[in-house]
């Protein structure tokens, strides 16, 4: 019996092991997508006010992603319907799916509705250091993309069925046909049109975008329900569950978005560039919490929701799967880091710098990554560890910790941008910087208190600090080897001194880690391998 639960163990390693690289390809393409669109985006707009219009106008409607998309449902509805398909309950399942993809539907269009009403207020509130054609076109922006917003909520439902049934990599390529749509838009028109029009191109081309994203998934979605029937009923057991799950998880990315919207707030008082600049940054930040955090914590939640019984039960095989996850995802955050702060000029230049985006800017917006290095690796674990706490169907504890987080990341804002940066006589517009930075110190605080309150239920989790201290010995040495093939490449092409940095550096890397004794590039490169073989 022992052996069978052992072999048994193994098999669903090994599957969480294939979906984390299913899961991390698909996004590894829509993230390549993005960094080309990013790319054209610079190359037309820079860092002009336009520019600044743009990523703050797109944040506004994001909120009405953030809230209802892909992490709320993540955490309130896959646990349940996953839990259903692994009672072989197919029939409530799909009814569960029905009643929870009615319900949202027309919650998001009252949003959407409202939200475009009330457009000028938000800008007032969100943007207030925006004035005259840079305030009004932002807020043409927003009310052309907040119908987008609501599209891609319901692709965030697709996700939560695709997901459910362990079908990983549609769901996380899908996000590539929006990228496309607005690559599109921008070459299609970019040399046509100056730069406040060009923008509001864009921005229906995102909204086209957002509706193919859906319709890629829908088939497979429909397929797999068999039938979906669209109703309100609230009454039943699971519903209700969706929604009680929800509600925290939802006040809980509404406190985050808060934080977001102040670090805007706050960016928007700092001169021309500064919201330009944080979102250039938080493209490249988001990248290895993505591929990395997101990628296992995706992978792993259907399989933890799975574990049924008591937290003396399922605390081995939390642990077990926790455990691993974190070594998988600072194996790769840890380079990141090392990466951001030392090569991050050879990054940025080779994604931003073209047309418009000087060299000036290359230099500013790596500040402003070298600022959210600070936290990356701590929002990438604390990924896996809220997860954990919503496979044991605790939405409220992630909740009570973000908003710690959020007061933090508020308070230490505003000191770190606005009144410290003359103190010391730096200019106005590296406060963006300091943005970066306490959000990061924040983050490691709510990754303390997530891990110390998990640690008390399940048993003792985290990383040992000699696998640590070997990680970042080996990231440094690394960036270091690549920093000394940076300068005798200096002069070369931004794209071409990338590759040629960046590829020693993941070589050198490699290398350290297996003579420091760390075998998990070898293993991860044979279950990759495996995992690719068996997915074809």
């Amino acid at each position: 019996m022992a052996a069978t639960r052992a072999q048994a163990g193994r098999v669903h390693a090994g599957a969480s092991k294939r979906h984390a690289f299913l899961v991390a390809s698909g996004i590894f393409l829509s993230r390549i997508a993005g960094l080309i669109r990013e790319r054209v985006f610079a190359h037309y707009f820079g860092n002009s006010d336009a520019a600044d219009a743009f990523k703050a106008a797109f944040r506004i409607p994001n909120f009405l992603q953030t809230l209802f998309g892909e992490g709320v449902l993540s955490a309130s509805f896959i646990p349940v319907y996953a839990g259903l398909l692994a009672q072989d309950n197919e029939e409530e399942a799909s009814r569960t799916a029905g009643a929870v993809a009615g319900l949202l539907a027309l919650t998001i269009s009252v949003f959407v509705v409202i939200g475009v009403l009330l457009t000028p207020y938000l800008i007032d509130a969100i943007a207030p250091g925006f004035h005259d054609a840079k305030r009004q076109l932002t807020i043409q922006l927003v009310q052309i993309l907040f119908p987008g917003a609501g599209l891609l909520v319901l692709s965030a439902w697709c996700l939560g069925i695709l997901n459910s049934h362990k079908k990983f990599f549609l769901s996380y390529t899908a996000p590539v046909l929006w990228n496309v749509a607005m690559i599109g838009a921008l070459l299609g028109w970019g040399g046509r049109y100056r730069e406040y029009p060009l923008a509001i191109i864009v921005a229906w081309g995102s909204v086209v975008g957002s509706a193919l994203q859906v319709a890629i998934q829908f088939p497979t979605v429909l397929k797999l329900l068999h039938r979906l029937r669209l109703t309100l009923n609230y009454q039943t057991a699971h519903v209700r569950e969706v929604v009680r799950n929800f509600v925290p998880v939802f006040v809980g990315r509404g406190v985050v978005q808060i934080s977001a919207y102040i670090d805007a707030l706050l960016a928007s008082l700092l001169p021309t560039g500064a919201v330009a600049g944080l979102a250039y940054a938080q493209i490249l930040y988001m990248l290895p919490v993505s591929l990395f955090g997101m990628s296992v914590s995706a992978a792993e939640l259907p399989h933890m929701s799975g574990a049924v019984g008591t937290d003396d039960a399922v605390g081995p095989v939390l642990r077990a799967r926790l455990n691993s996850g974190l070594r998988q995802i600072a194996f790769f955050v840890v380079p990141s880091i090392a990466a951001f702060l030392v090569l991050g000029d050879v990054i940025v230049g080779a994604i931003y710098r073209t047309g418009r985006f000087t060299q000036y800017d290359v230099i500013y917006v790596w500040g402003i990554l070298a600022g959210a290095t600070v936290g990356l690796l701590a929002s990438t674990l604390g990924r896996l560890y809220s997860s954990t706490y919503y496979a044991l169907h605790d939405t409220r504890t992630p909740l009570r910790y973000a908003i710690v987080r959020v007061i933090l990341t508020s308070g230490l804002g505003y000191l770190f941008a606005i009144p410290l940066p003359p103190m010391f006589g730096i200019e106005p517009r590296w406060g963006v910087a300091g943005l970066t930075i306490s959000a990061g110190m924040s983050s490691w605080v709510e990754f303390a208190l997530l891990r110390r309150s998990l640690n008390r239920r399940i048993g003792r989790t985290g990383l040992p600090a000699s696998y640590l201290a070997k990680l970042w010995s080996a990231a440094f040495a690394a960036a270091g080897a690549a920093w000394l093939i940076h300068h005798a490449f200096r002069h070369h092409s931004v794209v071409l001194a990338a590759i040629i940095v960046l590829v020693p550096f993941g070589l050198f890397y490699f290398a350290a880690t297996l003579a420091l004794g760390l075998s998990e590039i070898r293993v991860m490169f044979d279950r990759f391998m495996s995992a690719a073989n068996r997915s074809r």
